[in-house]
């Protein structure tokens, strides 16, 4: 495929997943705006783009790890996308604040930009419903962490126009992953088939099968999982998990329930990795 990267890109939040899209777009050649809530949130981004791009410096991918930096800038408002071909949203899975957040978007960027969603669940037929222009809306679900992750999820909604279905898969293409195209169907493929293996693996823990330690292993070492799932639910988040699971659960039915230890480790605040504990403790990390 032929299609680049548009000259200009736009990054929506700028936590673990939108810090991490941000590398990506920088180190494929992209001038990048994030936008964050606040200027201490911009700055906290900006850290997270940097140590990134610091460690793909450390690996040898890059040669410099000024240079890229040199083409990220940090807003607070989404008028600063302004003149960006493409704008990936990366805000947290909630269904009201994407909306706000891909409305806000689209008021700021031409009519012919493209609006992406990460959602990881969320049907992009209901967040297309909220736009002017629902084409030009398609979902680039990026995995966790993002620049070590090869693959990216490309969702198509129902409204979404012929031709940037191709143009997308160039652009995964563009920043070094691989697509794989889906059609808007609640968790898509890969929620779908990696909650379910989370959840069964918290039911296993939460009766006493076996440690969380050794449940990993059993995936890693005898199917060839890169991650446990559940060293993988730490990393994405316990809360995320289970909004995700909730979702599924009214979408798709029962298998999809949240076990009682997932609940009731949200409800202590134990969420992974980013509280420093969740299955694993990572009070050192």
């Amino acid at each position: 495929m032929t299609e680049t990267l548009p000259d200009r890109c736009g990054v929506v939040g700028g936590g673990r997943m939108g810090a991490g899209i941000a590398h990506a777009l920088l180190l494929a050649g992209c001038e990048v705006t994030l936008v964050e809530r606040d200027g201490e949130a911009a700055a906290a981004a900006r850290d997270r783009v940097a140590r990134a791009v610091q460690g793909s410096a450390a690996r040898g991918l890059i040669e410099d790890a000024d240079a890229p930096m040199t083409r990220l800038r940090t807003v607070t408002a989404a008028a600063g996308l302004a003149g960006c071909g493409l704008v990936i949203e990366a805000v947290p899975e909630d269904l009201d604040l994407k909306l706000v957040t891909l409305r806000a978007v689209e008021d700021a960027v031409e009519p012919d930009a493209v609006l992406a969603s990460n959602t990881s669940s969320i049907s992009l037929d209901t967040l297309a419903e909220a736009l002017a222009r629902p084409g030009r809306l398609l979902g680039l679900h990026f995995f966790n962490p993002v620049p070590a992750s090869r693959l990216v999820e490309v969702v198509i909604a129902a409204a979404t126009e012929p031709d940037l279905r191709d143009r997308a898969v160039a652009w995964v293409e563009a920043i070094g992953k691989t697509a794989v195209v889906v059609r808007n169907a609640p968790g898509f493929a890969s929620s779908r088939l990696g909650v379910i293996l989370g959840l069964e693996a918290i039911r296993m823990v939460e009766s006493g099968v076996a440690t969380a330690e050794d449940i990993d292993a059993a995936m890693t070492l005898g199917y060839g999982h890169p991650t446990g799932p559940l060293r993988l639910t730490d990393l994405v988040g316990l809360d995320v998990r289970l909004g995700i699971a909730r979702y599924l659960e009214r979408e798709l039915g029962p298998r999809f329930a949240p076990p009682d230890l997932l609940v009731r480790l949200v409800e202590q605040g134990h969420l992974g990795r980013k509280t420093g504990k969740g299955f694993y403790d990572w009070s050192d990390a």
